[in-house]
């Protein structure tokens, strides 16, 4: 009977690109956007960066800057912002991400004054990677729905 020698595994193998592309989308949402770590950013967002979508700043700059503000603003209305994370696929360069946040409504937000209202907010992004970094992202966000829950405007009756 022939002895098969087995070789010990390589550990030092790179994880699929598409792992840690889903790493670094999540640690936007978790680090960033929730912790209010604004520094790691820099670390997960490509200098020439954009933001495409109806909640995004005017004028925001590009780069990890325009998402620091961004956050910022969001953090300032929502400080104890959470983020579940519905779903998240891979698809080539782009990772697309479901989510949920949960929060009190603590500050001014799109010229409305605080209200101290619980708030549920739904959204959709789309992040394309390149060099491990996030690159460009679509947001899709239920403001509608959050414009009424803060009372901004009155909620539909159907």
């Amino acid at each position: 009977m022939d002895t098969v020698q087995l070789r010990p595994m390589d550990n030092s193998l790179a994880r699929p690109p598409a792992y840690e592309n889903k790493k670094t989308a999540r640690r936007l949402f978790e680090e960033v956007w929730d912790k209010g770590q604004l520094p790691v950013a820099n670390q997960l967002v490509a200098p020439n960066h954009v933001t495409h979508g109806p909640q995004n700043l005017p004028n925001a700059p590009r780069g990890p800057e325009g998402v620091k503000q961004l956050v910022s603003m969001y953090r300032r209305a929502i400080p104890d912002m959470q983020h579940t994370i519905e779903d998240q696929m891979v698809d080539g360069d782009k990772v697309v991400t479901r989510w949920t946040i949960h929060g009190m409504h603590k500050g001014e937000l799109f010229g409305m004054a605080a209200t101290g209202r619980r708030v549920i907010l739904t959204g959709i992004t789309i992040d394309r990677m390149s060099g491990g970094k996030i690159v460009e992202t679509w947001m899709d966000v239920d403001l509608l729905g959050l414009m009424q829950q803060i009372g901004a405007i009155p909620a539909l009756r159907v």
